[in-house]
């Protein structure tokens, strides 16, 4: 019996709540977050590879998956991992929706069967996060081997990045459940913005505005709309001294024309939601040390990498939905 089969077979292991409806249980139902790390902690437990890598690769697909490419049936899946027939099945397999295991193996395809039941089934939650895990572990379960692993399964540096960093930012807070925001100012703060996206702007050339004004005075707090990692911080002649920001939807937040920095950030370190990363100013528009070409704001851009390209989208209808939530937390807080 394979250590697979056996670990399955001990009564409750690797059970959740999508498997047993119905089961009577003492315990109230795991959310759709609990289940995922459930799960990611069952497949580490098998094949050695840290929770946190497995959680990055799940999410990061989950990332890069079109809208039209997602069927209905996906949205009862907990795994968003998907693979492409010739690597699930093997690049000879007459069959491309092939799941014996067996013949899989014998055209050289990754497809595995997680749950003992003779079927290698991509679709499958276990199936999929256990196949994912097993081409890892044929590298090694070192950082530098997982890094490897995944370079040679996507071919993208981007990809091997990003991945990266979501595993940084799972291991940082210890949970996947990494959802919350906050606007970008503190919201009892004067300030005042409105829709400038698509606004001409000439200065180094005639372009568009890919992103809002928030105008504030100097030194009000510039803060993280997220959890997340930074990934650039310095000087940029267009933006002043300036941040980025990537969270786990993959979409990084560029903060732009600050005073400066919080001094304890750093390129590499993990964020939360309305920690302080630096403060309102007019930096910017020309070279380094540049001010007050033009009155202080905040440039807050926001841009979604698709696994392909990154394209730069409005932000304020999310800015408008984060300034109520703080200000409806605000609110609550006065009035307990």
């Amino acid at each position: 019996m394979t250590v697979l089969t056996s670990l399955w077979s001990i009564p409750g292991f690797g059970a959740s709540a999508a498997e047993a409806p119905g089961k009577p249980s003492s315990s109230p139902p795991k959310n759709v977050y609990e289940l995922r790390r459930s799960l990611y902690e069952e497949i580490g437990l098998l094949t050695q590879i840290p929770w946190h890598w497995l959680a990055a690769i799940d999410q990061y697909e989950r990332t890069i998956t079109p809208r039209k490419q997602q069927k209905p049936e996906s949205n009862n899946k907990l795994i968003g991992i998907r693979f492409k027939e010739p690597i699930w099945a093997g690049p000879l397999n007459p069959n491309p929706n092939d799941t014996d295991p067996a013949t899989i193996a014998l055209f050289g395809g990754i497809g595995k069967d997680a749950t003992a039941d003779a079927i290698a089934d991509p679709h499958n939650d276990r199936d999929a996060l256990y196949t994912m895990a097993e081409y890892l572990l044929h590298f090694g379960y070192s950082d530098d081997d997982i890094r490897i692993a995944l370079w040679r399964y996507y071919q993208n540096d981007s990809s091997v990045e990003r991945i990266r960093q979501f595993a940084k930012i799972y291991k940082s807070f210890d949970r996947i459940d990494l959802s919350a925001s906050a606007f970008p100012l503190p919201v009892k703060s004067n300030y005042t913005y409105r829709d400038t996206w698509g606004d001409r702007r000439g200065w180094g050339g005639l372009r568009t505005h890919e992103g809002t004004d928030l105008f504030a005075s100097y030194g009000v707090p510039v803060r993280s709309a997220c959890y997340g990692i930074v990934e650039t911080k310095g000087w940029n002649p267009y933006g002043g001294w300036r941040i980025g920001i990537r969270d786990l939807n993959n979409r990084y937040h560029y903060y732009a024309h600050l005073q400066g920095f919080e001094k304890n950030i750093n390129i590499g370190d993990t964020v939360t939601p309305g920690q302080t990363v630096g403060w309102v100013g007019s930096s910017g528009y020309g070279p380094p040390g540049t001010q007050g070409r033009f009155p202080p704001h905040l440039h807050y851009g926001i841009y979604k990498d698709t696994g392909t390209r990154e394209w730069a989208f409005n932000p304020f209808p999310l800015l408008k939905q984060w300034e109520r939530a703080d200000r409806m937390k605000q609110n609550k807080k006065g009035a307990s």
